[in-house]
């Protein structure tokens, strides 16, 4: 839910500013609603008396002599919760590691155990050790339930030795700050991972294993999604270095990492498991909840409210700057005619961008994206945009993301903001901050990537 939702419907100029204002805070609560945890495993994962129905598929319970259940990400322990509901007396336990700080999920049966995001320490050691652990001594007659959510690739963090887990954060800090997209990002992360990139499956002894995710990664690649812990890797060591080779030209990755990337890329380290490894045969995998599901809801709603809805994409990647710039001119179009849409309408776009940082401030993708939009629609009075990351944390800060609309920019100067330089400087977050248009909604224990919404009434 949106806390500053009122404020931000305030701030709207004239009657029209502020209904399109209100429609997107209504529209934005409405979406993260609808992809909660709970809801979208209910969704999916049934149970018949001896028998759990994931999206049709039969897992047969009394062919086990127990189901534990393991997981990690920003939505893993909401997933434990309504799996608890769903199996219960026959969850005989298990662990899930959740981020430092977010609400304790209510779980009698599986543990949860804290790990800090997007930076991991050793209590993410702790917890992939304390997993593995638990995974290793599973058998043959056992079923292990496996939820993975965004955020599981740095709560579940079990380095190559003799790496660090300092090492691993500052490689994945550089690459991050540097622009590389997500996918990019796990590849490498995959490559000095002791648990992900199918690790965990090679390494689980249990007879059984169901998958159960909600992606954060455009596309759905389940060798991405938390990179991968039970999914086969199709990448390999020699394409971590070339990650490296395009973000890294000053040779700020630890050498650590840059040794084992090339070991193993000359044979001397062992490849992450691949299709044809016999430990995928047991594993089943489904995706319960996607970018998708959060672009069919905003859409749902929107045309509740007699709003011509269209989703544009629900994979969008690419700098968030450029992105913002291009909804808004699309918005300005429309706006001007309706040559594209007829008003009212709105434009609804899923997916995860990045930010080249190149400045010393403080900001994120989505904060960055509306930036982008509100140059293009200046003075436009009846067309306002939003975009926030559904997991409640956009970057380094404490907002999930900011809203626009064709003031912005004119309220923006009435207060000495100087646009230009404020963009340049990657200070998005302070940008919002002194406008009241952060949109706050605290942390939501939910990640199907970004949404952005753009109004043209």
């Amino acid at each position: 839910m949106i806390l500053n939702g009122a404020e931000l419907v305030r701030n709207g100029s004239g009657t029209q500013g502020r209904r399109a204002r209100r429609l997107l805070v209504e529209t934005l609560d409405y979406t993260l609603a609808s992809v909660d945890p709970c809801k979208l495993v209910s969704r999916h994962v049934k149970r018949q008396g001896n028998r759990l129905v994931v999206d049709g598929e039969v897992t047969r319970l009394g062919e086990y002599d127990s189901v534990l259940l393991v997981g990690a990400g920003k939505a893993s322990g909401a997933m434990a919760e309504a799996l608890e509901e769903i199996l219960g007396n026959r969850l005989d336990g298990g662990l899930v590691v959740i981020p430092t700080g977010q609400t304790p999920p209510r779980l009698k049966r599986v543990t949860p155990l804290l790990a800090p995001h997007p930076t991991p320490d050793h209590n993410s050691v702790s917890a992939a050790r304390e997993l593995v652990s638990l995974v290793e001594r599973m058998t043959n007659r056992d079923l292990l339930i496996c939820v993975i959510s965004g955020g599981g690739s740095a709560l579940l963090s079990l380095p190559t030795e003799p790496l660090t887990i300092e090492d691993k954060g500052q490689t994945a800090r550089m690459l991050m700050n540097a622009g590389a997209t997500i996918v990019e990002l796990n590849t490498v992360r995959k490559h000095l991972s002791a648990v992900k990139g199918g690790w965990l499956a090679k390494r689980s002894g249990a007879g059984r294993i169901l998958g159960l995710a909600i992606s954060d990664v455009v596309g759905d690649r389940p060798d991405s999604i938390a990179s991968g812990p039970i999914s086969p890797d199709p990448t390999t060591f020699s394409d971590a270095l070339a990650i490296l080779k395009k973000y890294n030209p000053s040779g700020s990755i630890p050498n650590v990492a840059v040794k084992i990337l090339r070991d193993g890329a000359e044979g001397a380290v062992p490849e992450t498991p691949k299709a044809n490894d016999s430990c995928f045969r047991k594993v089943h995998y489904h995706i319960v909840g996607s970018s998708r599901d959060a672009c069919a809801s905003a859409q749902k709603y929107l045309r509740s409210e007699r709003i011509t809805a269209k989703v544009l994409s629900s994979s969008v990647t690419g700098e968030a700057r450029y992105l913002g710039s291009f909804i808004g001119s699309l918005a300005r179009q429309i706006a001007a005619s309706d040559e594209l849409f007829r008003k009212p309408c709105a434009l609804v776009l899923g997916g995860e961008t990045t930010v080249r940082v190149t400045g010393d401030g403080l900001g994120g993708r989505n904060q960055e994206c509306v930036m982008g939009c509100a140059k293009e629609i200046q003075g436009l009075r009846r067309v306002a945009a939003a975009s926030i990351g559904t997991d409640g944390i956009d970057g380094p800060t404490d907002a999930a993301g900011a809203i626009v609309d064709g003031l912005t920019l004119p309220r923006s100067e009435a207060l000495g903001l100087r646009f230009g330089e404020i963009l340049n400087q990657n200070d998005s977050y302070r940008f919002f901050q002194a406008l009241k248009d952060l949109v706050m909604t605290g942390r939501t224990n939910t990640n199907v990537n970004d949404i952005a919404v753009a109004l043209i009434l």
